[in-house]
């Protein structure tokens, strides 16, 4: 095969950005060419997110334009929405020459000859290989996600992740801690791991929860770096982890708990155990135990039955919670879960405008908190991970360890000569919005 260069179009969340950084790695191993430029590539991968519609749309409307300006390049369309539509893309896209699903990334050479023979094929794995290893990531130099498992078993409601990720499958704590180790000896300072919850990690194998045990496992490990977790179930959040916590300063007291809601119909409807209560318990347990806790959470809003009452109750959480970060959402009908079956099509458009209202009314209410919460940081010192330096000005900008990738605030740093992996101690002078400030010490 002459074809040689390739390029993947990156959409949906982190555990997306794995399975393309796996997909990479097996392409460089079989003399592949990685190139930045997608006019560049003879094979275009689009690693899609099925999550919800506008992920989908966002999908097609990628792969269409790359269809349209590089109209020589196989297009092979990947990822989630591939994996949970599979055969049918080839009908509604004529644009697409193969379809190959995200069960078992590390398969991707064997689609690469049909694929290059015009034979338009379809690969979905039904064994799941989770893969681990990488050679080239995605991430901002210094920082790299980390997954330590794949699907999951809670089946709320709304969601969809079960439908196209599987059952919850963990990688081998083994495996994990080897990667893990790899990364820090290759100069990674900040690992995130994710999962659907990471609290549910090992308990596919008929065990109680492992991730505490992974999180020790990890804490042995040498040098210094930060390690940081995203998305804890509420339901069964592992208080354990707590001593684990306080005794080492690298595993990061930072909490993505998606509480999604605070009226306890709404909850239960979605079929999760909590109620505003014991999530405000929690909250209080976790900064009672570490008092820099950073807290971060998402909320669903216009979820079926949920009227004026249900959104009150909300707001007065959020107010009372106080996290320091939080992101809202509409909810989006989707084909196969049980949400679908609560509310028409018809009836979902008709009840968007009040949802969106309250989306922006609660967007409002959480700014000022966490603008309020970051200013909190002024006058602390503490390292912050650089991702960028500005051109032409001596300022670069970066996040301090209570400001997760991507979603979270920045800190501009003002120094001369940064580069992208810089790993400063630094003192925050200024809050800015949600951003802070901050000189080198």
């Amino acid at each position: 095969m002459t074809h040689k260069r390739y390029y993947i179009e990156k959409l949906g969340c982190a555990k997306n950005q794995v399975d393309a950084e796996i997909i990479a790695a097996r392409l460089d191993d079989a003399g592949w060419q990685y190139v930045e430029d997608a006019g560049a590539a003879d094979l275009i991968i689009i690693n899609s997110c099925g999550f919800i519609e506008a992920a989908r749309q966002e999908a097609v409307n990628v792969t269409l334009s790359a269809r349209a300006d590089y109209p020589k390049a196989r297009i092979l369309f990947a990822g989630c929405m591939a994996q949970r539509y599979g055969a049918r893309l080839l009908e509604e896209m004529t644009e697409i020459d193969g379809v190959f699903g995200n069960f078992a990334v590390d398969d991707i050479t064997d689609i690469l000859e049909p694929l290059f023979e015009d034979k338009r094929p379809v690969l979905l794995p039904e064994e799941t290989k989770l893969a681990c290893n990488r050679n080239r990531l995605f991430s901002f130099p210094g920082s790299s996600y980390l997954r330590i498992s794949e699907g999951c078993n809670h089946f709320c409601s709304y969601c969809a992740i079960p439908l196209i990720r599987g059952s919850l499958r963990s990688v081998p704590m083994e495996q994990v801690v080897k990667e893990a180790d790899r990364l820090i000896r290759n100069g990674v300072k900040e690992i995130n791991l994710v999962a659907q919850d990471l609290a549910a990690y090992g308990t596919d194998q008929g065990t109680a929860s492992l991730f505490p045990e992974l999180l020790r496992r990890l804490s042995s490990l040498e040098g210094d770096f930060w390690l940081r977790m995203l998305y804890i179930h509420p339901d069964h959040f592992p208080k354990e982890i707590f001593p684990i916590l306080q005794a080492d300063s690298r595993i990061l007291p930072y909490f993505d708990i998606p509480l999604q809601h605070a009226h306890p119909k709404i909850l239960s409807s979605m079929g999760r155990r909590g109620d505003a209560e014991g999530y405000l318990a929690l909250i209080r347990e976790i900064r009672s135990a570490l008092p820099d806790a950073t807290i971060r959470s998402t909320f669903l809003l216009g979820y079926p039955g949920e009227g004026g009452k249900e959104a009150a109750a909300l707001e007065s959480f959020i107010a009372e919670a106080r996290l320091d970060w939080a992101g809202f959402f509409l909810f989006s009908r989707e084909e196969g879960t049980k949400a679908a079956l609560l509310r028409g099509p018809l009836m979902q458009r008709l009840a968007m405008p009040a949802a969106e209202r309250r989306l922006r009314r609660l967007q409002k209410l959480q700014e000022s908190i966490s603008m309020e919460r970051a200013a909190l940081r002024v006058g602390i010192e503490t390292k912050v991970l650089i991702e960028e330096p500005v051109k032409e000005e001596d300022v670069a900008l970066g996040r301090a360890w209570f400001q997760a990738p991507e979603v979270d605030g920045a800190t501009v740093v003002s120094a001369p000569a940064l580069k992208a992996g810089d790993w400063m101690t630094c003192r925050i002078v200024r809050s800015n919005g949600f951003d802070l400030e901050a000189v080198c010490v």
